[in-house]
């Protein structure tokens, strides 16, 4: 990790004229207030004092806005956001060629992340950087087209139209099903985050993994019930709207044990 915390805190103010990427502003910022909520005591101490005042969801999209950046700086990170595995419908094969893949990943990278972090050796500015990815990039996990599939760039190739708007079926899944709901970020949080303590348990069992699985199986799904020029309205929002809420609560209660496992 760099040390550029200058150019982070330039480039945080940005979102207004950025594309935005997995989720969208919302549903990353979702994803990090339902975290927020479930955190537990020792790593809401812990990362305050990494991050100060400020909550998860202020930095949630951050490592999507350097996209933006024209230094380079950032650029080898922009394979973090994503893995590429071919469908599989065998947890032990998904598996198995998830950790044979060469080369950085939103799998590789969770668990670099996630170590630099746990290092004391760590200085204290890339532990903060390295814990703003790991927001963003739990978040990315739980998006199923970030864990789909290489010919088709994750959907970005698969034509569709979105309300009469061409569109294509990634940009759907990180923005589109979300924002039509008309939900601010906290609203959508409260409104998701409705689960027993029992239920939160169980959603937040098994390991990254077996997270990666979950989303996997569900882009499959995903794929095979949108194929290429997809005309998509109400209909499509009313066949994955559950699907898609499910992601983002999911996303933000294993964003948090994640977290509290860390600290």
């Amino acid at each position: 990790m760099k040390s550029i915390y200058s150019k982070m805190l330039v480039l945080a103010f940005m979102a207004s004229s950025l594309y935005s990427y997995a989720w969208g502003l919302t549903g990353h910022r979702i994803i990090a207030e339902i975290a927020e909520n479930h955190l537990s005591g020792k790593a809401k101490r812990e990362i305050r004092k990494m991050m100060g005042r400020e909550r998860l969801a202020y930095w949630a999209n951050w490592p999507d806005f350097i996209k933006s950046d024209t230094t380079g700086v950032w650029k080898e990170t922009s394979v973090w956001h994503y893995v590429n595995i071919d469908p599989q419908t065998d947890f032990k094969v998904f598996e198995e060629k998830l950790k044979a893949q060469a080369g950085p990943s939103l799998y590789t990278q969770i668990k670099t992340l996630s170590s630099q972090i746990k290092d004391e050796k760590t200085s204290e500015k890339d532990r903060k950087i390295a814990l703003i990815f790991l927001i963003h990039m739990m978040g990315d996990l739980s998006q199923p087209l970030h864990v789909g599939r290489a010919e088709d760039l994750g959907g970005n190739k698969i034509n569709v139209t979105y309300f009469g708007d061409k569109s294509n079926l990634h940009s759907v899944w990180d923005g589109k099903l979300v924002d039509s709901q008309k939900y601010s970020y906290t609203e959508y949080a409260k409104l998701l985050d409705i689960k027993s303590d029992e239920e939160v348990k169980q959603i937040q069992t098994g390991n990254l993994e077996d997270w990666l699985y979950d989303s996997h199986k569900i882009a499959n799904r995903i794929y095979a019930q949108t194929p290429n020029d997809s005309k998509l309205s109400y209909d499509y929002q009313y066949k994955f709207n559950d699907t898609m809420e499910r992601q983002l609560l999911y996303g933000g209660l294993r964003l948090a044990k994640l977290l509290n496992d860390l600290f």
